[in-house]
């Protein structure tokens, strides 16, 4: 499994906590099992092998770190969304950039150029260009403005 596919596989999981009232955690334990995976596999070619211990890892800090700075990435979101109101966001277009801001505030080996073009990578699988062109343009401003000293290219 590489990255980008753990990457996904924790957005599944972000967008996942938008429902219900789980924590990170027990979703975590229902969701990141090899049962779950060859369950899900079996229809679903992002879940046909269990990530290795480095990518399951890597799927945790995710899902629990958006979980855990929800409120703080939904801000951030809604900031950079000049015009839009936050509820009008698609929620996997929310879940997408609460991963990649994440990694960009919290993760500082992943260059924020490579978080944001993977986060535009996985949304062209789930939402129609103008979104997709939403989601980079909002990911461009908020590195800009909260890492000015990096450049950033859209």
């Amino acid at each position: 499994m590489t990255r980008t596919v753990a990457r996904e596989i924790a957005v599944h999981m972000v967008f996942e906590l938008g429902f219900g009232n789980r924590s990170a955690d027990e979703l975590l334990q229902d969701a990141l099992t090899p049962e779950c995976f060859a369950h899900i596999g079996a229809e679903e070619p992002l879940y046909a092998s269990y990530p290795d211990e480095k990518q399951e890892n890597y799927i945790r800090t995710l899902v629990t770190g958006v979980f855990n700075h929800g409120p703080e990435l939904d801000d951030y979101i809604a900031r950079h969304a000049v015009g839009w109101n936050f509820a009008r966001i698609p929620r996997v277009a929310a879940s997408i950039m609460r991963v990649a801001m994440y990694e960009m505030l919290y993760m500082p080996d992943i260059p924020n150029s490579a978080a944001i073009n993977e986060a535009v990578e996985i949304a062209k699988g789930y939402e129609p260009p103008e979104v997709v062109s939403f989601i980079n343009g909002i990911l461009g401003s908020f590195a800009r403005s909260e890492f000015p000293a990096q450049q950033v290219q859209e």
